[in-house]
């Protein structure tokens, strides 16, 4: 598997949050944010709403006189053997609170060995999960999932897939031919949420952003039923920004 070279916005994003936590974790005793500016080069703003959304998933916490220290969700994550566990649990949290923030059904999928692959969804009856009417693995040119995935990988990469999974209509909607899908592929802006406006299933529509850690390839997903796709732009914005903290809890 063969990936793009141009990192996505939230990449950038997990890339300076891991330079606040290094810079936090080097001084035990606690460190300022005029410090923690100085030590990362970030400006003060970008700063700020890191430490925000660092301190709203518990990576680093403020202690009496303002100065941050390690918080408890990073001494979990990575403590040995039960980080799989803790990281699986973590994420299934985030998602539900995603899934009641942004009232649909949300899904993380990767991309692991050649295969999309949902890994974790958050639903619930307000909130239900898309039907698989076909094998998501073989339907990754017309889901949300999918292309988002696809984006990710490179020409090569993506032939390889689609010469493993044949494009097929799945709808009237449905994207079949090859070249016509690279080239919305290759247009989609990277901070831009995938859509997938009944391209999978008639009476659906979804929105996916990439989450990209490390060399792995993977997406943040949504669904909704047609008759609140009026709401899928809001939504799919707010899974935008969600998108950084998930990723950089699959980084660490």
């Amino acid at each position: 598997m063969a990936l793009k070279p141009e990192p996505t916005a939230p990449f950038h994003s997990v890339q300076y949050a891991l330079r606040v936590l290094e810079s936090v974790a080097g001084c035990g005793g606690g460190v300022t944010d005029t410090e923690i500016a100085r030590d990362t080069g970030l400006p003060t703003a970008h700063l700020s709403s890191l430490l925000l959304m660092l301190r709203r998933e518990g990576y680093v916490e403020q202690i009496g006189d303002g100065a941050y220290v390690i918080g408890d969700s990073l001494v979990v994550l990575g403590s040995g053997a039960p980080r799989k566990a803790a990281l699986e649990a973590r994420l299934q949290d985030t998602l539900s609170r995603l899934r009641d923030s942004v009232g649909a059904a949300v899904y993380i999928s990767r991309y692991i060995d050649g295969e999309v692959r949902i890994t974790q969804v958050a639903d619930g009856p307000l909130t239900p999960a898309v039907r698989e009417w076909v094998d998501f693995r073989s339907s990754a040119h017309a889901s949300a999932v999918g292309k988002c995935l696809l984006t990710q990988l490179d020409q090569n990469g993506r032939r390889d897939h689609l010469s493993r999974h044949r494009i097929a209509r799945l709808t009237s909607r449905t994207i079949t031919n090859e070249r016509v899908l690279f080239s919305r592929l290759d247009s989609q802006p990277a901070t831009v949420p995938m859509l997938d406006l009944q391209e999978y299933a008639v009476g659906t529509v979804c929105a996916a952003v990439p989450i990209t850690a490390g060399s792995a390839v993977g997406c943040l997903a949504l669904s909704l039923p047609i008759e609140h796709a009026h709401r899928l732009r809001s939504a799919a914005e707010a899974l935008n920004r969600q998108a950084a903290p998930l990723a950089l809890s699959l980084t660490l």
